[in-house]
């Protein structure tokens, strides 16, 4: 999996921040809850329009965007 297939930023979704493609759901927002202890199964319970491959395409790029500089 790809994290570029799951993850988009379009300056008109969100001024741009990068969210989970079809939703409005920032990455920022899931790697919070993941910072908070939230296993996957309970963000997908909170967000039942995510699937855990959305979960792992935030984690992918955090580290994508950690090594290049790049804001989530």
């Amino acid at each position: 999996m790809n994290w570029q297939d799951r993850i988009i930023s379009d300056p008109q979704v969100l001024r741009g921040k990068p969210c989970l493609k079809g939703t409005r759901i920032p990455v920022a927002l899931v790697l919070g809850y993941l910072a908070a202890g939230h296993e996957t199964a309970a963000i997908l319970k909170e967000f039942p329009d995510l699937a855990a491959t959305d979960v792992a395409a935030c984690l992918d790029y955090s580290l994508f965007a950690r090594a290049s500089g790049a804001n989530t």
